[in-house]
């Protein structure tokens, strides 16, 4: 796997490719097995040194590690340089592969710039009944937890036509618009929601936080995340975010 694909699934990972180059990407997903499974790998690999390496104590016993998997396999190699065999020196690179990725997308980890797929983790939705509109519900909740942004920000919009002070719809119309690339739109309806003084509010803060994160304006998204207070759920990831960006 070249260099390109790297980049490539990163931009991927992080929602900065454009609709029409994530359209070619997802394609070639479906038909191409190889690049298919090095995604799956390069995915799953990044996901676990994000999620499991964020104290400075496991990631010092990380690197710790990777430096005796690597002395220790590749002092063997050199004890018996006279006498290698096929198998061997397969499994040696093998190793060697490992470390490298292991430790290359550890250390990409630690000294990039956070991006908003990092923290978009609003997972799946169960929207509110609301009686004669079900049908225009399920179309807008089946969408959106299917990933189908525009079929779901269609539904939330004429929603909201019918029940224009519904904060919540409000809220998962501006991160359908945020997966969009639709800026303008959701940070519109987060700027209201942060605004008033709904249940969605501080949530309504997070996401134009990350909104401005995924356009790049770093100054700006740490200054939102800066109001978000104490006593609220987001808080603590907040205050995370803060540090990576200043």
């Amino acid at each position: 796997m070249g260099e390109q694909d790297y980049i490539l699934y990163e931009k991927y990972l992080s929602g900065d490719m454009p609709k029409e180059e994530m359209m070619s990407f997802e394609e070639r997903l479906k038909t191409d097995s190889d690049f298919n499974n090095a995604f799956q790998l390069y995915k799953e690999t990044s996901s676990f040194l994000k999620h499991t390496l964020e104290k400075e104590d496991e990631r010092t016993k990380f690197k710790e590690n990777l430096q005796k998997i690597s002395r220790a396999h590749f002092s063997k190699a050199s004890d018996n340089q006279g006498k290698k065999t096929k198998p061997f020196n397969l499994y040696k690179y093998a190793v060697a592969a490992c470390v490298v990725l292991l430790f290359g997308l550890f250390m990409f980890n630690q000294f990039s710039t956070p991006t908003y797929s990092d923290y978009s983790n609003y997972g799946t939705i169960s929207l509110t009944v609301r009686g004669e509109n079900d049908a225009l519900l399920q179309t807008a909740e089946t969408a959106f937890n299917k990933k189908d942004f525009a079929k779901a920000d269609k539904a939330f919009k004429s929603l909201i036509v019918l029940d224009e002070n519904n904060a919540e719809l409000k809220l998962y119309r501006a991160i359908a618009n945020i997966e969009l690339n639709n800026f303008e739109t959701a940070d519109t309806l987060l700027d209201s929601l942060q605004k008033g003084n709904s249940v969605y509010k501080y949530k309504a803060t997070w996401y134009l936080a990350l909104s401005k994160l995924k356009q790049h304006e770093t100054e700006e998204c740490s200054a939102i995340l800066k109001t978000i207070p104490k006593d609220v759920e987001e808080y603590k990831v907040a205050q995370k975010l803060i540090k990576k960006l200043d």
